[in-house]
């Protein structure tokens, strides 16, 4: 943008020589101005901003998913573990978050045998259970069948469904 006109100069009495001479003077400082001033503010402020806004640096290990994937991670190869064989699989999420998982806390095993004197249904039996259990089933059970004896007739004992029904097989000549 300049500061004067041309043809307003030319009205003044200005040569021609003397007018390209004052308005390259004027875009000069035109130019000095605008550029030393405004824009070199607005740089200067914008990179202040940009370096104040850039966040640290975090560390993957701080992130909180990070950590939730590593708890995730511990629970399920601690429920795979032999210990928690003793849960039924359906019930096995909902008695780890029944168990104590402080830093200090009861070993898993120990906090699972009391939590299976007050919620059986939810634990396997144990095999000294089925043991005790298979002993009992040696009492006879009442039959209500006769029991099978024998096995399917085989038609090679006289008489026969041949002889029954007067079936004579064909003899091949």
């Amino acid at each position: 943008m300049a500061l004067f006109k041309r043809a307003d100069l030319r009205e003044q009495g200005f040569t021609d020589e003397q007018i390209d001479y004052i308005m390259t003077q004027s875009q000069k400082v035109l130019t000095e101005y605008t550029a030393n001033t405004t824009v070199a503010d607005q740089i200067a402020k914008a990179v202040k901003e940009a370096k104040d806004n850039i966040p640290a640096p975090q560390k993957v290990e701080e992130s909180e998913e990070y950590k939730t994937l590593v708890r995730e991670n511990s629970k399920l190869k601690t429920l795979n573990t032999a210990t928690f064989d003793v849960v039924k699989k359906p019930y096995r999420d909902m008695v780890w978050d029944r168990l104590d998982h402080g830093e200090k806390h009861k070993d898993y095993a120990e906090q699972l045998t009391e939590l299976a004197q007050t919620m059986p249904d939810i634990f396997e039996k144990p095999a000294q259970e089925d043991a005790e259990q298979a002993e009992g089933d040696k009492k006879p059970k009442p039959q209500f069948a006769s029991g099978d004896k024998g096995s399917m007739p085989t038609g090679d004992k006289k008489p026969s469904f041949g002889d029954a029904w007067g079936f004579v097989p064909k003899t091949q000549n």
